[in-house]
């Protein structure tokens, strides 16, 4: 049985977390954590989450649960998450990351702790949306230059990043397989008399409001025929059956820094 920390437990995908760590087979709701401040801590998480009274209590506090979990699935903001991952390397606890928005520093922080324990991090856990990142690597090389590309993505009121950490990984995605240098070739949004699109540059567009869960396109557009290759997410859980998916894979693993695509077999050699 495989003992499962969540972080950001109060938000609604700690809430989505808990319930489907609860109901999947093989596993067990360990603990539940929320920043220091919030009012909610001590109370019963399952009566947070809506499946009634577990006898576990959120807690802020990690170091004091490191003997209760096998590995800590961290959906939260980058300080919180990177304040978590010093702990629990040093435990030699699992980490599963779907936070978005480290800097190059925090990721330093990450890679180190993955030579320590098994780290995953991925912009996005949905198996349908790293399923599109490899169709949108295929339409790439398949397209090459001949295209204009362009990247739209929409999310709900609350979400602090921009662009999404997934469409980020869209235009790495797209780059590589171009041989262009994102930083270079990345446009954000437009304004004004911008003149001719150029076309070795891969535009974004971020939308936010309401309670958009998450949708993605990326554009192909060239003369006479365009190509969308779209993920639009209803509910968040999807993103947890793929982060539990991810909980288990890092069980095989002693440390190293994986992703969704070395879970779904993406990234293993052919032949």
């Amino acid at each position: 049985m495989t003992r499962i920390a969540v972080t950001g437990a109060a938000g609604r995908m700690g809430r989505t977390l808990i319930q489907n760590v609860h109901e999947t087979a093989g596993l067990t709701l360990a603990a539940a954590f929320e920043r220091a401040d919030s009012s909610l801590i001590g109370v019963d998480v399952g009566e947070l989450s809506g499946i009634g009274n577990i006898d576990l209590r959120l807690s802020s506090d990690i170091s004091a649960e490191l003997d209760n979990f096998d590995t800590l699935i961290d959906f939260s903001v980058p300080d919180a998450t990177l304040a978590a991952v010093a702990i629990c390397a040093e435990a030699g606890k699992r980490l599963v990351i779907g936070t978005t928005g480290f800097d190059d520093t925090g990721l330093a922080s990450i890679r180190a702790a993955a030579a320590k324990t098994p780290v995953l991090m991925a912009p996005n856990m949905s198996v349908g949306v790293n399923l599109c990142f490899k169709l949108i690597e295929l339409a790439a090389r398949v397209l090459g230059d001949e295209v204009d590309v362009e990247i739209t993505e929409a999310h709900h009121r609350h979400k602090i990043d921009a662009p999404s950490g997934t469409a980020l990984e869209m235009g790495e995605i797209l780059s590589r397989v171009l041989d262009r240098d994102l930083a270079k070739v990345a446009v954000f949004g437009r304004k004004g008399t911008v003149g001719e699109r150029d076309r070795s540059t891969i535009g974004f567009s971020s939308l936010r409001g309401g309670d958009i869960v998450g949708d993605h396109t990326v554009l192909f557009a060239g003369s006479g025929e365009r190509l969308e290759i779209t993920h639009r997410a209803s509910s968040r859980s999807n993103f947890a059956q793929g982060a539990i998916r991810a909980a288990r894979f890092l069980e095989n693993h002693a440390n190293g820094l994986f992703d969704m695509q070395d879970v779904l077999g993406f990234n293993a050699p052919v032949g």
